[in-house]
């Protein structure tokens, strides 16, 4: 719900800072006042375009804020989108949304203190509050939400999964076959330049290892010469020495048969001989793998030729295919893969469009299923709101749930059996993730008038009281936790008034209509779900039904126009209720509390089913 609304600098408001209880409030006042600038900026808050008209004279910018508490199943409903732009709050069960208006026409909105794009701001706001009156944010308005708020009335959740999954493998599928049948000379090309790759790097019989082996090979290979003149140098200093000096191993042992006769003398000089002993041990061992490394050397031009032809063939393939021979046999292993789904790709096509039609029959056999049902839930529903409009003064007034199938070759199979039971003839017809069925309202407002869309009805008075019809009905499928009506009383009297303020406080409480509850029969059915409702009204049978209520009076201060926002309670509420009747007297004083103290039977008793108080 809208726990909190603070306004900054917008139109004729300076600064406001509204607190909201969970039931049903009410805002009345003088024509001018600002109740409706209120709502305006309930409206920024989800996303309407704004300019720089709002910002108040003199401002730097408009800032609003709202905070909002979030139940158990909002939260849920939230929480996905939230995490998928990483707006989640520091309290899972609070939401502040924030929007600013710049005096240069700039806007920036806010999800708990993160900048976000307008149209994020409206899809999470379009999820917590629903404005009624003006045209706009009307989900019941919206033709596509149709279908939606049908199936949730008559608990068809599971059917609309199964079908929405359906629909999924089916688009999969299609994908497939798409890509399968691209042009014939296309797919020619390819098989050859993938035969050709695939074949040169099989053909060329590498190994992980191989590269690393070959560069050590040319190497030695192309530096023998020089390899066999230090290695031999090297035994030489070892092992033979020169004229002019002893090998190393032979000086070494001089010095071995000095040690020797020094342990004779001091035995204690011992370990050195052995020290030295383990050294001439060391360096005999050297100098033998020293020849023997020597006499392996190779002068082999030949091999030196095959090891850089063989290296430049490993190079030729990894410009082509990969930085290195993994890469390379990695790419083989993808380019024969797609090279064996081409080459089978009359058998693959044949396979695919046996599947799709198998899930065109199956979306075809589930949609007719799910029509049956819709039908018989837009029949119902469609008594239901007919009673409630006949509370609300609009007893001629007929509505009804259209559900039509639409032609198309390319569509589901539907069966004459289920084709029948929904009322149409077997052939293909179009469908999406809902099934075959495109769903929309129709109302006939006045005697003599054909039913149309929703969408296209009268807009005020009239226009609410549908909307107020239809979210009692659908209290339960609803499940925008706030309504705000603007003046939904346009045009209507004081006892109708009071059936509206009953019905809107009910929506409050969850209470539903006694047709509703009578008529709907349907999966998931039963008393409506709370909701907080905001309305702002001239009429004080209306304003009875406030659990809370509030006052919107403009006045000037040091030269500027400014609104301001009261609660009333008490003697400030009858006092304003009797202003609203035209009565301010202590009669009717007197007669506005006798009507509260009727309204406050009324919600005792659970309101459903009683006559409304009137004046």
């Amino acid at each position: 719900m809208l726990q909190e609304l603070r306004i900054r600098d917008l139109a004729i408001i300076d600064e406001l800072d509204l607190t909201f209880g969970p039931g049903f409030d009410v805002l009345t006042g003088e024509t001018g006042a600002g109740k409706s600038i209120i709502i305006d900026a309930v409206g920024l808050l989800l996303g309407d375009r704004a300019s720089q008209e709002v910002v108040r004279g003199g401002a730097q910018r408009t800032e609003i804020e709202g905070v909002f508490q979030l139940s158990r199943i909002t939260g849920a409903r939230l929480a996905p989108l939230l995490a998928e732009h990483g707006l989640e709050g520091d309290q899972s069960d609070l939401l502040v949304l924030a929007r600013e208006v710049r005096s240069n026409g700039r806007s920036v909105a806010r999800i708990n203190g993160r900048a976000v794009t307008t149209a994020l701001l409206g899809e999470v706001g379009g999820l917590l509050v629903d404005v009624h009156g003006q045209g706009e944010h009307l989900s019941l308005l919206r033709e596509r939400e149709h279908i939606g708020l049908v199936d949730r009335y008559a608990g068809l959740d599971a059917e609309r999964a199964e079908m929405a999954d359906l629909v999924r493998r089916l688009r999969a599928v299609r994908r497939d076959l798409q890509g399968l049948r691209q042009d014939e000379r296309e797919r020619a090309r390819r098989i050859d330049l993938l035969t050709y790759q695939v074949e040169e790097i099989r053909s060329a019989r590498l190994s992980h290892a191989e590269e690393e082996a070959l560069e050590g090979e040319r190497r030695r290979l192309a530096n023998a010469e020089q390899l066999a003149s230090l290695s031999d140098e090297a035994v030489q200093l070892l092992q033979e020495g020169n004229t002019e000096q002893l090998g190393a191993l032979d000086a070494l042992g001089a010095a071995a048969q000095t040690l020797a006769r020094l342990t004779r003398v001091d035995p204690d000089a011992v370990s050195l001989a052995e020290q030295l002993a383990e050294a001439i041990a060391i360096l005999d061992d050297l100098a033998r793998e020293l020849t023997d490394y020597r006499d392996s050397i190779e002068f082999n031009p030949g091999r030196l030729q095959q090891v850089e032809e063989r290296l430049h063939l490993i190079h030729t393939l990894q410009r082509k295919y990969g930085d290195t021979s993994t890469d390379v046999l990695a790419y083989a292993e993808h380019a024969a893969a797609e090279l064996a789904t081409i080459s089978n790709a009359e058998e693959r096509i044949a396979e695919l469009e046996a599947e799709e039609e198998k899930l065109l029959r199956g979306i075809g056999t589930l949609g007719g299923e799910l029509s049956v049902a819709r039908r018989a839930a837009g029949e119902r529903m469609a008594r239901a709101i007919e009673a409630e409009l006949a509370d609300l003064q609009m007893d001629r007034a007929r509505f009804a749930v259209q559900v039509v199938w639409d032609v198309d070759p390319a569509g589901a199979f539907v069966t004459v059996d289920a084709a029948s039971r929904a009322g149409q003839a077997p052939g293909r017809y179009a469908f999406d993730g809902h099934g075959l069925d495109v769903v929309a309202f129709l109302v006939s407002a006045n005697p003599g008038e054909p039913l149309r869309p929703l969408v296209k009805v009268a807009s005020g008075g009239e226009t609410s009281r549908l909307m107020l019809a239809l979210k009692t009905v659908l209290g339960r499928a609803d499940e925008t936790p706030t309504l705000i009506f603007d003046e939904i009383d346009q045009g209507i009297g004081g006892r109708v008034g009071g059936t509206v303020g009953r019905k809107l406080w009910g929506l409050t409480s969850g209470q539903g209509s006694g047709v509703e509850g009578q008529e709907a029969g349907g999966r998931g059915q039963g008393s409506g779900v709370s909701h907080q409702v905001l309305c702002i009204t001239h009429l004080p049978q209306l304003a009875a039904y406030g659990d809370a209520h509030f006052n919107v009076a403009k006045h000037v201060a040091g030269e500027r126009t400014v609104t301001e926002v009261r609660a009333l309670a008490g003697d400030e509420q009858i006092a304003e209720l009797a202003r609203m009747m035209g009565a301010d007297s202590d009669a009717g004083r007197a007669s506005v509390a006798e009507m509260m103290a009727e309204v406050a039977s009324v919600k005792q008793r659970g309101g459903a089913g009683q006559d409304s108080p009137a004046i």
